[in-house]
């Protein structure tokens, strides 16, 4: 089952990133932050289903301990990013006419670069509190990944200050990007319902729709399961909504990334067009190499009725 769900996290992701960099009219801001949501996405993934495949296949279901803390690192250091876009979508709402000058393919790098510097850090202060602790109890992990709450029981040290900090670095990276998520899109909101036109309204709200709906999902889980004091945790329960937080979030993002988003299905519809059209012309090749230069007039109307009409671009009056 978590093969099937790696293969499907693999496809969907990967699909939308191949999507985004192939097609021209989705080189927007938006586009690019969803691609490295995607590609982040797929990485996250990678990190926690290969540990459990590994161990599910493996006879000495182990893991070392500093891959323990590697696969620690790495899963914080990758998450981040979602409050992006709630700027980008703010911008292009809110301030249309600066849009294109200020969110500009330097800026938006930047913007990536900051926040998986934040991330970093995160990681590193919380895996160096972690891992600095004594470890004499039981070896066995009671959970699929190393996360803080099953490594923190594993402990014969006082974890009292590691469990703080681990609170106060989830508070200071989560809170933030949640107050920005929840201003922008109140002057998003306000903005709309200031448009007369209830389709130009319809349209605003349709390509914010989207990413409500990821960050909504990605943000209820996450906040569960980090900002909430140690006493709390129920394992087997915390299982549960970490396999969801991990694996079924990355699945979920491209269907509603793409299922919702009429820019992403007509990118879709062209991405196949060029496929079908590009197999068309290697028959027609095909055709001409076996048959000779008498077939040419043959093989060029074979191809031209093959191309979907819709391919051809409508004049537009005046």
């Amino acid at each position: 089952m978590f093969l099937l769900i790696y293969m499907l996290i693999l496809v969907g992701n990967l699909t939308l990133v191949t999507l985004i960099r192939t097609d021209s009219q989705l080189h927007t801001p938006m586009y690019f932050f969803i691609s490295n949501l995607a590609l982040l996405n797929v990485s996250s993934a990678t990190i926690i289903t290969s540990s459990i495949l590994i161990t599910l296949i493996s006879v000495r279901k182990v893991i070392l301990f500093s891959g323990c803390a590697l696969q620690f690192f790495l899963r914080i250091a990758l998450s981040c990013e979602c409050y992006l876009m709630a700027y980008d979508r703010f911008m292009a709402i809110c301030n249309p006419l600066l849009y294109t000058v200020v969110m500009s393919k330097r800026f938006c790098m930047l913007l990536v670069l900051g926040s998986y510097l934040v991330s970093c850090v995160n990681a590193i202060v919380q895996s160096i509190f972690i891992f600095r602790l004594s470890f004499c109890n039981s070896n066995v992990i009671n959970h699929f990944f190393c996360d803080v709450s099953p490594i923190l029981k594993l402990s014969c040290s006082d974890t009292r200050i590691t469990a703080i900090v681990h609170f106060t670095c989830a508070t200071v990276v989560v809170i933030p990007t949640i107050l920005i998520i929840l201003i922008s899109y109140i002057y998003i909101v306000v903005t709309i319902l200031r448009i007369n036109s209830a389709k130009s309204q319809r349209k605003a709200f349709s390509t914010c729709a989207s990413h409500l709906a990821a960050i909504t999902v990605f943000y209820r889980t996450g906040s569960f399961m980090y900002l909430r004091p140690s006493s709390k945790y129920l394992m087997d329960h915390d299982k549960i909504i970490s396999l969801f937080y991990t694996l079924v979030i990355p699945i979920l993002n491209p269907l509603i990334y793409s299922l919702r988003n009429t820019e992403v299905k007509k990118a879709f519809t062209r991405m196949l067009h060029r496929k079908i059209y590009s197999q068309n012309l290697n028959v027609g090749r095909g055709f001409l190499t076996v048959n000779g230069g008498s077939e040419f007039f043959t093989s060029s109307c074979f191809l031209w009725i093959t191309i979907p009409v819709h391919l051809v671009p409508k004049r537009t009056k005046g």
